[in-house]
């Protein structure tokens, strides 16, 4: 257990504390030493998480008037999604209030929010980083590496591999994400995708047949290399990906299934002489994944590591951020 520092600036806010992620990435934090006000819709998961971590709670909505909610916090991890609900207008309170905003999202209208907010997030001294989970951390490690290996990197390609099961909020980001439309950044522009066409990726097993999609990485990529061109793919194994009625879904994988899948990760980087540098990341499960970097990401911007504007995990704490987590591995 890593003990509380008495330098930190201030204290974390954990906002959708009560879900299925927010309630490990809460345990995540106070094992890191951190005793961070607990915040969401519902008030009795809510108590029944403080109570068994002696935490204080705060109960309000994303569109409350948040300044008093938000008194004596200085970093707001928002883990409640869908992200489009609420990341606007906790960024919005963040950079009215003069704290820095974190979250957890995958969906890449997060990303995009962040980007258009980030004149003011500056004005303001605020940070705006998204991502601090299975989706972006691993990913920016990874091009991090492999941009600084081909000098000026042209073209990115990233796929993901989503194994085992998703917790009943990923699904419902899920639909966030696929509702955004194929996009590809194209000359430095996001504009919707042409080609839908599958491509293949090698996680480590042989090559396999990825669908494009649209992540948070079309954003962060673009801020951590410069890369004009970027296109993103996802492998979803059969049976991953839930249907049907997604609320009669349970809250997420069993410690047991998040044990039999870990997570990866493809990046191809081309440079300007035409060469692909390729490397592949393994992590534990994303859902186990996601609480301890979101937790160590909390405590490093308590300790004052911050960048004003839109930041990636990368830039502020280092290409060696996802390393950090036991059980990850990049192999170049």
């Amino acid at each position: 257990m890593t003990q509380s520092n008495p330098t930190l600036r201030g204290r974390v806010m954990i906002y959708g504390a009560s879900g299925y992620t927010g309630r490990m990435v809460a345990r995540a934090a106070v094992m890191r030493g951190l005793h961070p006000v607990l915040a969401g819709r519902d008030l009795t998961r809510l108590d029944a998480l403080a109570g068994e971590l002696g935490l204080e709670t705060r109960i309000f909505q994303p569109d409350d008037d948040l300044r008093q909610s938000l008194s004596g916090v200085a970093v707001l991890l928002n883990c409640a999604g869908p992200f489009i609900r609420t990341a606007e207008p906790l960024m919005q309170a963040a950079i009215a209030c003069g704290l820095d905003y974190l979250d957890i999202s995958a969906e890449i209208g997060t990303y995009r929010l962040a980007d258009s907010l980030a004149p003011a997030a500056a004005q303001a001294g605020v940070m705006l980083m998204p991502g601090v989970g299975w989706d972006v951390v691993p990913t920016d490690a990874l091009v991090a590496r492999l941009a600084a290996r081909s000098g000026k990197p042209l073209h990115i390609r990233i796929a993901l591999e989503v194994a085992g099961g998703m917790s009943r909020g990923s699904a419902f980001s899920a639909g966030e994400i696929a509702a955004e439309g194929l996009l590809e950044r194209r000359d430095g522009r996001l504009i919707n995708k042409a080609d839908a066409a599958p491509r293949a990726f090698d996680f480590g097993e042989g090559a396999v047949s990825c669908l494009p999609l649209s992540f948070g990485d079309l954003v962060t990529a673009w801020h951590l290399t410069g890369a004009p061109n970027i296109k993103m793919y996802v492998h979803v194994p059969d049976g991953a990906f839930p249907t049907g009625d997604l609320s009669a879904l349970p809250d997420g994988p069993s410690e047991e299934e998040r044990r039999a899948h870990p997570a990866r990760a493809v990046v191809e980087v081309t440079d300007a002489e035409g060469r692909v540098h390729t490397g592949r990341i393994e992590t534990v499960n994303g859902y186990d994944f996601t609480p301890l970097s979101a937790s160590a990401a909390a405590l490093r911007v308590l300790n004052g590591a911050r960048a004003p504007g839109f930041a990636t995990p990368s830039q502020v704490f280092g290409p060696g951020f996802a390393e950090f987590i036991p059980g990850t591995r990049i192999i170049l």
